[in-house]
């Protein structure tokens, strides 16, 4: 899908930032949008049981986070259908489902990596949920699971899934293993294996395959998609934002010109000062923000300096300036 705030001819899932659980809420999407203008963001993974059931408002975003795509957990086709639809309305881009997370609260609520084992119920939810929206269904995945980690295995499910409507899949590039690990584990200790996703590209040329696992630098991006149609990084871009600034001219051929890390602090304080009159506190915020100043001198005072006094009430932006005054550009 072609990100509509821009005119350039990639697809928007060239480069994504992965659905992280506590983390890529609304104020993380609205900092990395400032970043980059055609990265796809993803919300957290969100229940098809939070939406149709939950008290709160799962679906929350920001009117400048476009293009950014809902992430949903969950197995019975007429659920997903509907929270599809509740994210249309609400309105998101596309739809992704959770096909690939290990964890032991996902496996019992039968959704998540275990799907794997379930082609055709995969297969039935993604068809469900584009007849109900008409948006972009695509599926995020492992390579494997348990012991059902032949090649074989993977091209049978990707074929399942594919046959009901799905052309795009985002493959990390690992098997879970749905006990014995932890999903922090199931993040690290399997061995990522590229070359079976590469592979996957050319058995199915008319997909939309895109990588996700291990990446951490945009030469690493660069490499992966002269074999794939996109890449997805997740800790490395939370741990290290600033990367974003150069994404939309390395992946995108932008034009625009690199933004630097105080020039992105500038930009975001409009934002912060809007969220703090409508009642957010400044960490809710912050706490995004701890890695901007990645590898500066004076990094560690920044985020020291937030993290101890981002928490307080009525904190404001002058924490955030306050902060900054101990970084330098050298």
């Amino acid at each position: 899908m072609t990100n509509p705030a821009t005119t350039n001819t990639y697809p928007s899932n060239r480069f994504s930032i992965a659905p992280m659980l506590d983390w890529t809420d609304r104020h993380c999407r609205h900092f990395h949008r400032v970043m980059s203008k055609n990265a796809l963001l993803y919300t957290e993974m969100v229940t098809t049981g939070a939406i149709l059931y939950g008290k709160g408002d799962y679906l929350q975003k920001g009117d400048s986070e476009h293009p950014v795509c809902l992430q949903l957990g969950g197995f019975a086709t007429a659920d997903l259908a509907q929270s599809a639809l509740a994210g249309k309305e609400r309105g998101y881009d596309e739809i992704n489902l959770n096909v690939g997370c290990p964890s032991d609260r996902v496996q019992n609520g039968r959704f998540g990596a275990c799907l794997m084992a379930e082609g055709e119920l995969v297969g039935d939810a993604v068809k469900a949920m584009h007849d109900a929206t008409g948006l972009p269904i695509s599926v995020k995945t492992r390579i494997g699971i348990d012991e059902l980690d032949s090649y074989e295995f993977l091209c049978d499910f990707i074929g399942q899934v594919a046959e009901k409507g799905c052309d795009t899949f985002v493959v990390h590039a690992r098997k879970a293993w749905l006990s014995g690990l932890s999903p922090k584990q199931n993040r690290d200790v399997p061995p990522l294996d590229y070359e079976r996703v590469y592979q996957l590209k050319k058995d199915f040329p008319q997909l939309t395959i895109a990588l996700n696992g291990g990446i951490k630098t945009l030469d690493e991006c660069e490499t992966h998609l002269q074999h794939l149609d996109g890449v997805m990084l997740g800790r490395e871009v939370y741990a290290n934002p600033h990367l974003l600034c150069s994404v939309d001219q390395r992946l995108f051929a932008g034009q625009e010109k690199i933004l630097t890390h105080f020039e992105v602090l500038e930009k975001m304080y409009p934002y912060i000062e809007q969220q703090l009159t409508n009642g957010s506190y400044l960490n809710h915020i912050a706490r995004h923000m701890l890695g901007l100043f990645q590898g500066m001198p004076g990094a560690r005072a920044w985020r020291r300096h937030l993290s101890e006094n981002g928490h307080i009430p009525g904190a404001g932006i002058e924490v955030m300036k306050k902060a900054a005054s101990f970084v330098s550009e050298s």
